[in-house]
């Protein structure tokens, strides 16, 4: 059986009590010692009983906003354990109670965020396991029955055994860059490898990231326009870091360009100390009540706006991952004239 103790009230009032009984004995004694006739004697010993009576009144009456804050804190801290995150308690009594309902406020906001965060990092994990599954299904189920189909000899036609032999070996790939870009993401999380930027030129960064992605932008025919300040700018990060950033989301870009279209990288002063790039694209654009979670993990804008099925969802999440890891922030705007302008900020090294 759990055992409470005495409450504070009676607590305090039962001390000032032992504490008046004290001094009003005494006083009685100083009394009896003195040379007193009776009335004397009765008027004084009246009034120091009356004294006594009215200070342990005043102490009672005090006493009882004490009780109430302790009460009020008491309650907060039950509602906080049984699960109502945010409660707060009003800020009155005297300062020590005051700075103690202060701090009781800031835990319980506190608590209410980080249970708030705790939440969100749930349903993300489990819309995570959920999309990957649907993303990790869809592949495999190709690679299944298109391997079956060549294995039972259904196919007798040449033309129609390479392209099922071509749909295998793309959904292979699709298959091992999803797996890829997971496993990149459980290392950023798990901050496997700690990022020590150092000092990058932008142009030979973007001359080896266009290069990677030049056979794509012949294929589809897009012009790739940089422009950069003279001289161009150095960064502060790494080149492993700044070539994925730049990669995912020229990646982006080419599969939301049309075929003959433009995709624009910009770079420009954005503050003291801070570079700002944007790679823009003439496709669709982004609606904007969906540009707050395009960054989310296997989140897709309408996938019937998609141009080919090659996204797996991470690229945009990995992105902004490394970003934010380099110190930076990163975004999407409209486009000029039309489609979608990613942008992130990356401090500036000097050259």
């Amino acid at each position: 059986m759990k055992g409470y103790g005495i409450k504070l009230r009676p607590y305090l009032l039962l001390a000032n009590a032992v504490s008046l009984g004290i001094v009003l004995g005494l006083l009685f004694l100083s009394y009896s010692r003195m040379l007193l006739d009776r009335s004397t004697f009765l008027w004084l010993g009246g009034a120091t009983l009356a004294a006594g009576l009215l200070s342990f009144a005043v102490h009672y009456a005090l006493v009882r906003p004490l009780e109430r804050s302790v009460e009020r804190i008491g309650e907060a801290s039950r509602e906080i354990a049984s699960g109502s995150f945010g409660t707060e308690v009003p800020i009155v009594g005297t300062a020590e109670f005051r700075q103690l309902a202060e701090g009781f406020n800031a835990m319980s906001r506190q608590l209410d965020e980080s249970f708030t965060r705790l939440r969100r990092s749930e349903e993300s994990r489990r819309e995570l396991v959920a999309n990957a599954a649907h993303d990790l299904r869809t592949p495999l189920a190709l690679l299944q029955s298109h391997a079956e189909a060549l294995q039972d000899g259904l196919i007798r036609d040449e033309e129609t055994f390479r392209r099922y032999v071509n749909t295998i070996r793309t959904e292979s790939a699709r298959l091992g860059a999803l797996v890829q870009d997971l496993f990149e993401l459980s290392r950023i999380d798990a901050e496997a490898e700690e990022l020590r930027p150092v000092p990058l030129v932008l142009e030979d960064v973007l001359v080896e990231t266009l290069n990677a992605f030049s056979p794509r932008l012949e294929a589809r025919r897009i012009d790739a326009r940089v422009a950069l300040p003279d001289p161009a700018p150095a960064v502060l990060g790494t080149e492993l870091a700044m070539r994925r950033i730049l990669g995912n989301l020229l990646d982006n870009a080419i599969r939301h360009s049309p075929e003959g279209g433009v995709v624009r990288i910009e770079a420009a002063a954005e503050g003291p100390g801070r570079l700002k790039i944007v790679v823009a694209d003439e496709g669709e654009g982004v609606p904007r009540q969906e540009r707050e979670r395009i960054f989310e993990r296997f989140y897709r804008v309408d996938p019937s706006r998609r141009r080919d099925g090659s996204g797996g969802g991470l690229g945009l999440a990995i992105a902004k991952a490394l970003v934010e890891k380099l110190g930076g922030e990163i975004g999407v705007e409209d486009g000029v004239p039309k489609g979608s302008a990613f942008w992130f900020t990356v401090p500036q090294a000097q050259r």
